[in-house]
This record gives structure tokens, C-alpha cells and sequence, in this order.
């Protein structure tokens, strides 16, 4: 099963598109933006898992894998 490429940071809503860098996860694919990520020390504040580098998915890939559109921040 395919990551759900969340779109955007549940701390700060930065958009976080699937195709480009800078997207952090947990083992629960929690997702942070770099910045985030780094005033968080890189742990999940949600389980206090380990927050990664998020791997990007090709464009091409995107029409049948399609990312996430349910945004996690809540301002």
C-alpha cells in the first residue's frame, strides 16, 4: 500500500506537495514540514515517533497513486 502522500504540515499548514522535498513522517505518517520537523527535534508530537524525510512520488506516478487531499492542520 502506497504512502498517502499527506498535503500538507499538521503544525503549520505549509502545502507539502507529493513531488518535491522537504515533507517529514512518522511510522503513523504524521507529516511535518522541514522546519517543523526540526523546532520539534525531529519527534512526532502526536506518538513521539521519529520523524523521517518523507520520499517524493514521480508525477507520472501521481495519476494512479494518487496523494492525499484530507488536510491535518487545524489553525
Amino acid at each position: 500500500m502506497p504512502l498517502e502522500m499527506r498535503p500538507d504540515c499538521e503544525r503549520c499548514g505549509t502545502d507539502l506537495p507529493a513531488e518535491a522535498p522537504g515533507a517529514f513522517i512518522c511510522s503513523f505518517e504524521c507529516t511535518f514540514c522541514a522546519e517543523c520537523a526540526d523546532a520539534l527535534d525531529d519527534r512526532c508530537p502526536n506518538c513521539g515517533g521519529e520523524l523521517m524525510d518523507r520520499p517524493t512520488r514521480a508525477k507520472a506516478l501521481q495519476a494512479k497513486y494518487p496523494s492525499s487531499t484530507e488536510r491535518k492542520f487545524r489553525g
